[in-house]
Order: C-alpha cells, then structure tokens, then sequence
C-alpha cells in the first residue's frame, strides 16, 4: 500500500505490536546481554548494537529509501558520519574530492585525510563545479543545499559523472532531511547527515547516521563506528525516534514559513544575496526543483555591514540568536563571527521554524527597520 510522508514518518521504525507494551519500546540501557554459548546472532556489546538503535536505523531507512532494502548506521553526532564515510574509504595516495563551500567542519577532515597521505580537491557547489576536478578521484562528497550559501547542485549529474569515473558519491543530505530530498534515489552510494537538525528538529539532541543500498560500504561504515566508538546514547536515539513522528508536519510549515520570510526580504531595500532554493528568482530554484520535494527552513541574506547584521540580530524577539538551524524555533547569526565561511561580515543565516508565519515576518521587519534607524 503506498502511503504519504505523514504516515511513513509516525510509523517507521515500530516493532510488531506486542500486546501490553508500548508502541515505540524505551530505550535499552546495556553495555553487555546475556550470552551463553557462540555469539552467532542478535545482541552482543553496547559499542556493537543495541535495540533503540535498530529500531531508529529501521526508520530512518524507510524514509530515506522507501520501500527498499538499505543500510543505516547511526553515530554520536552529524560529524562522527560525515568521517566514518570518509575515513573508512579514503586510503593513502587516494583522490578525494570536497565542496569548497560546504559545512565549516570540513576543512578539518580534509586536514584528517591530507596527514594520511590523501588528496583532497574542491571546488564550489554551485554550477556542478565539482565536476571539472573528478579525475581519478576515489570518492566524492557533495553538500546540497550547501551550508551557508544555499547553492544547489545537480545531484545525478554529479552521481552519474562520478561513478564514470570509477568514484563513489556522498550526499550530505542535513539540511533538505529525507522529506525535501532522496540522495540514493538520485544516485548516490551514501546519504549522510546531522540528525542534530532538521531531522530531530528540537535542539536538544547531537546524532548522526549514513544510510546505502550495498551492504560491503555499510559494513565498513560500521566497523568504523565500532573501531572509534562513536556510538549514540540510547536515550538521544529513542528520542532521535520519538521525533520523527513529527518530521513532515515540521518540514512542511517550516518550508511555508521560509517561503514567507523569503518573499518578505525580496522586498528590503537595505537585503542583498538572498537565497532560498524555494523562491522561484532563487538561481537554483530550477535544478533544487527538479530534486527537492521540499526545500528547507534555512534562508540566507546580507546586510549592508557587521554593525548593522548585529543590530539586526539584537532587535528579534521570536528569533535566537544561536548556532545550527533546524529547530522548531527559529535562529539566526551572523556567519562571519566564527571565521572560515567564505562570507561577508554582514552575512546572516536565519533557520525559520514553526512559529507562525505572520508573527515571524513581523518580527524580522520590524528588527530590520530599527536596524536601519539606528
């Protein structure tokens, strides 16, 4: 039976019904189970597997390939993913290819992968500029929307490209989640993302998880959870689980709201760089189209200098002014303050969440207008 985003995303991951227990079992708190005899099956050590996780691993499967037969494999945080995949398949004298406008963390895994003895190349997400620097390359890791800029590339292009050339492709899916985008049915080997935002969507969980179709890549993902220990707590994972019910209800008045907000900057005189996949004057609005179902909660602007995107920023009062995005709450900030985003000082990323929308606009406006006076 096929079944919406609704529905899939408050029954993933539920066991059978089991007569007096709950729907979604508490989460299992063990380092070791009970094993006589040969550990020749199901639950041996806290650091290997634990029910919690599998029953979230289940879910966040369904919905990131619905219907078919993946491999998901959760970690302590979004980055604990991003470098198992890299490092469990990048080896010495190997070519790996990065965005050079991706998330702000990945300048320490190319340093983690270039003291191995890899080669990293980069190139900007937008325009499919990755393409022009996949020769011989190994692996390649694509970041779409890109996190700050919101630039979108064509993810099977690059996918069918990549894999020409003998090259396996990573899709950093956090800020579309499952719901906006489904990196392996646009060809990908790998979908890997931060749970800490949108998918969890509370801000009060760190998590990570890489989802394939081929089980030898998932094995070595594994193992190198397993090697580093760098698993999640039961307790964020079944709250990481508890949270997916309310994934598309979230997504979907977050994107409206973003929408929204979008339409409203377009208008500002002192807004400049404004970007949201989803506003149709968006220049990736034609190719996130084509592969997005939705297009996000993050939308990305410039004010005219430091000063006044800090003005700006103390004016809000229904946004906080804090890292990430994601949440149910919205939040902003000045990128620049943290160093190493290729972006101006009065760049700001605002993470619309599922106030309403009125009341957003409202606020932002009116945050704007007495920045401008002051």
């Amino acid at each position: 039976m096929s079944i919406g985003d609704g529905t899939r995303v408050v029954r993933a991951g539920l066991p059978e019904p089991v007569k007096y227990e709950p729907a979604l079992p508490g989460p299992v708190f063990a380092a070791h189970y009970h094993l006589p005899g040969e550990p020749t099956g199901g639950y041996t050590y806290g650091r290997d597997e634990n029910p919690t996780w599998t029953h979230l691993e289940d879910a966040i499967g369904e919905l990131e390939a619905p219907g078919e037969d993946v491999h998901t494999i959760v970690f302590a945080s979004g980055m604990a993913a991003v470098s198992a995949v890299l490092l469990s398949h990048a080896r010495s004298g190997d070519i790996v290819v990065l965005p050079d406008d991706g998330y702000q963390a990945l300048p320490l895994v190319r340093e983690q992968l270039e003291g191995y003895g890899v080669t990293v190349r980069t190139a900007p997400t937008g325009g499919d500029a990755q393409l022009r620097v996949l020769d011989g390359a190994k692996l390649l890791w694509i970041e779409t929307p890109s996190n700050p800029g919101l630039d979108v590339c064509d993810v099977r292009r690059l996918a069918d490209a990549a894999h020409a050339a003998g090259a396996l492709v990573a899709v950093d899916n956090t800020l579309a989640t499952p719901l906006g985008q489904q990196p392996l049915e646009l060809g990908a080997d790998f979908s890997v993302a931060s749970g800490t935002k949108g998918l969890t969507g509370h801000g009060d969980l760190l998590l990570g998880y890489v989802t394939c179709r081929d089980a030898e890549p998932a094995a070595r993902v594994r193992r190198w959870r397993k090697v580093v220990g760098a698993i999640p707590g039961p307790m964020e994972a079944w709250l990481a689980h508890r949270s997916l019910a309310t994934l598309q209800l979230r997504a979907d008045r977050q994107a409206a709201n973003a929408l929204a907000l979008a339409e409203a900057l377009s208008r500002r005189p002192e807004v400049c760089g404004l970007r949201y996949p989803g506003l149709p004057s968006d220049p990736s609005h034609p190719v996130a189209a084509r592969q997005m179902r939705r297009f996000g909660c993050v939308v990305s602007f410039v004010l005219p200098d430091r000063d006044h995107a800090e003005r700006f920023l103390e004016g809000l009062s229904l946004v906080d002014d804090a890292t990430s995005f994601g949440g149910v709450r919205s939040t902003a900030e000045r990128r620049g303050r943290w160093g190493g985003d290729a972006v101006p000082e009065g760049f700001i990323r605002l993470s619309v969440g599922v106030e309403d929308a009125d009341d957003l606009v409202t606020d932002v406006e009116r945050a704007l207008d007495e920045a401008a006076w002051q």
